[in-house]
């Protein structure tokens, strides 16, 4: 399966790409596919990104393909991962896969327990950029 097209703002990979330095490589498992993503992304300015376009801290809502079942999260820094949920981490495998993806981007999701869902975005509930905030 081709891997959909991904855009991300300058800013997103300056802080991202520091991210990476900071983090020793057996820090966590998808350190390489975290590097694989940013390196093939479109670069743009922040006021220039799509509104339908996740960016570091945009909420998504998402629904699982085979069920209709709907979920939504938070896409965040490690260090404001919230302890009673809703927020994921960019190091995360799943948080790694979802910079730049876009409204109606489908991604394999991992199921509790093994296996994989079929999880679809339906929308992009906030966005930063979109609502101005440029250097958060």
């Amino acid at each position: 399966m081709d891997k959909p097209r991904i855009v991300i703002t300058e800013l997103d990979l300056e802080r991202l790409e520091k991210l990476l330095d900071q983090t020793p490589a057996d820090a966590f498992p998808g350190k390489a596919d975290l590097a694989r993503e940013l390196d093939r992304a479109d670069v743009v300015d922040p006021h220039e990104i799509p509104p339908d376009t996740v960016t570091m801290n945009s909420t998504v809502r998402f629904r699982v393909t085979s069920s209709d079942e709907e979920f939504r999260l938070t896409l965040v820094y490690p260090r404001d991962v919230a302890p009673e949920g809703g927020t994921i981490s960019i190091l995360a495998p799943i948080g790694s896969a979802l910079i730049g993806l876009s409204e109606g981007d489908e991604m394999e999701w991992p199921r509790p327990g093994g296996g994989t869902l079929q999880v679809r975005i339906e929308e992009v509930l906030f966005q930063p950029e979109r609502a101005g905030e440029y250097h958060r």
